[in-house]
């Protein structure tokens, strides 16, 4: 049997293990997906622990991301983002990569979202770190908003084609943009939106990566004016697709592991 997990603290409500395991149960595969919660001084001996007790693969998260690169050798997308959130230890040495960046890429890209022209990312922590380099990859000009604008400057000078901004920018960027993703958790907690609906147009495809609730205000603005809504389950759901598809070479059943997902949110 195969064993996989997630590596994070706290991991309790993760939507992950029923995700990979309903993927494990379909192609049939052999394996469970477990979690687990070391100390944050326990990380390095946690890793070394699970490539001598033969896991084939983790996931990480918080508080780990960043922390993970000293004990992994993480390939280019994974360094240039400065977070890892998945482990494979198929190799003598455990390596790094980061699949938030192609997850969202793919969730746009489900819904037949062309990748060309002007992307604006609101949010210049993790998540809008991995997205930003994501999008750039794929050709596309970024724009990063943040409330803290120096914040966004900082980002924007590492990714590729990349400028800086507040949100008080946002009525200018968006006119010229094709799509808007929300990497900041406003709309969680509160029925709010980091974007003036006024600045919503339906040339939009708009990726909202909050996932509770999957309806946020942002995207209920977004469908008003004819714009293309992708909920934060679509990235949520392609970065562990991606994960499932490097440690067991095998194409992922998506249409499975969305509705193990969408089932528990």
């Amino acid at each position: 049997m195969q064993v996989f997990g997630l590596l994070g603290n706290p991991v309790t409500h993760s939507l992950s293990p029923p995700m990979h395991e309903a993927a494990y149960t379909d192609l049939g595969i052999d394996a469970r997906y477990v979690t687990f919660e070391p100390a944050p001084e326990d990380l390095e001996a946690a890793i070394l622990g699970a490539q001598a007790l033969g896991i084939s693969g983790l996931n990480v998260t918080i508080p780990f991301k960043q922390d993970v690169l000293n004990f992994v050798e993480p390939d280019d997308l994974a360094a240039r983002i400065g977070a890892v959130n998945t482990i494979d230890f198929s190799g003598e040495t455990p390596t790094g990569h980061n699949t938030d960046a192609i997850g969202a890429v793919r969730a746009l890209r489900d819904h037949d979202v062309t990748l060309d022209g002007t992307a604006v990312v609101v949010g210049a922590g993790g998540a809008g770190r991995a997205i930003a380099f994501g999008l750039a990859d794929e050709g596309m000009s970024v724009r990063i908003a943040n409330r803290t604008e120096q914040k966004a400057h900082d980002l924007a000078a590492a990714v590729p084609n990349a400028t800086g901004h507040g949100l008080f920018d946002l009525d200018t960027l968006l006119e010229a943009a094709t799509v808007l993703v929300n990497a900041t958790s406003v709309g969680m907690e509160t029925d709010e939106t980091p974007v003036p609906s006024t600045a919503l147009h339906d040339g939009l495809a708009v990726l909202d990566a909050v996932y509770r609730p999957l309806e946020t205000r942002l995207l209920r603005d977004a469908r008003a004016v004819g714009a293309t809504t992708v909920d934060g389950a679509w990235m949520l759901l392609y970065q562990g697709v991606e994960a499932f598809e490097r440690w067991t070479g095998r194409d992922a059943p998506v249409s499975v592991m969305n509705i193990a997902l969408r089932e528990r949110l």
